[in-house]
């Protein structure tokens, strides 16, 4: 009874190994449906002298230009459009109009004549004023009638009596101019211009007396200049007319 039994496991311990040397001589795995398992395929390294080749870049995008009408120029492929050339500007035609004349400004007319001394005393004006104006205007007789000495010395006394009257330096002035005293006469018209105030008929006077007495002394751009100032104050006042006149004749190219 032992001998069929360890016969029998004998039998089956061949049937085993019979299968399992029947399974291994199959091509894949032993279990159904997994594919054999392979090694991964091993390359050659390549070469020392081996490189990768360069990476090439994309092209850039084309340039749009505007089209051209007509066939291109040389001046048409440069990058910077040339500015386009300026009009002339219009000719005047002198021919036929001749062109205007600068502006001047207008001459004020002339002052209305301010010489009566009489009639500036009023019953308001002060006494020593009202006689010191009679004195005055006597001197300015004396004056007028060539006889200068006796006239300084009226006119003397109209500023002894008021030294505030203007008229009696201004007389005393030309009282000095006509006896050849010219340095005397501008001491005196230099007293009287404060007290004229914003007189222009007076002031015209005593500028144009002043002009005598620098051209009197050859001094002919002062003799000018005061002939000058006496015509803005009044356009009328003959003395700076005149005066200038002879002053620009007979020493213009001095005065340049």
């Amino acid at each position: 009874m032992k001998v069929l039994q360890r016969y029998h496991a004998i039998m089956a311990i061949g049937v085993v190994s019979a299968a399992l040397a029947a399974a291994s001589c199959e091509t894949g795995s032993i279990y159904r449906g997994i594919p054999p398992r392979t090694s991964p395929e091993r390359r050659p390294p390549p070469p020392p002298d081996y490189y990768p080749p360069p990476r090439e870049e994309p092209p850039p995008p084309p340039q749009s230009r505007a089209p051209v009408e007509g066939p291109l120029r040389e001046e048409d492929l440069s990058e910077t459009p040339r500015p386009a050339p300026r009009p002339a500007p219009p000719q005047e035609d002198f021919s036929r109009t001749p062109p205007p004349a600068p502006s001047t400004p207008p001459t004020p007319p002339p002052l209305p004549d301010d010489s009566s001394l009489l009639a500036k005393i009023t019953p308001s004006t002060p006494p020593q004023r009202a006689v010191s104006l009679r004195l005055t205007e006597e001197g300015r007789k004396l004056l007028e009638s060539g006889d200068a000495p006796r006239a300084l010395a009226r006119l003397e006394k109209t500023i002894a009596i008021d030294s505030t009257n203007p008229y009696g330096y201004y007389f005393l002035a030309k009282a000095q101019h006509a006896l050849g005293r010219n340095q005397e006469s501008l001491r005196f018209l230099d007293v009287a211009e404060p007290l004229f105030g914003n007189n222009p008929f007076w002031l015209a006077e005593l500028y144009a007396l002043r002009g005598e007495n620098y051209r009197a002394l050859g001094s002919y751009e002062r003799a000018e200049s005061s002939y000058t100032q006496a015509l803005r104050f009044n356009s009328g006042n003959k003395i700076a007319a005149d005066g200038l006149s002879r002053v620009q004749a007979e020493n213009g190219p001095a005065l340049r």
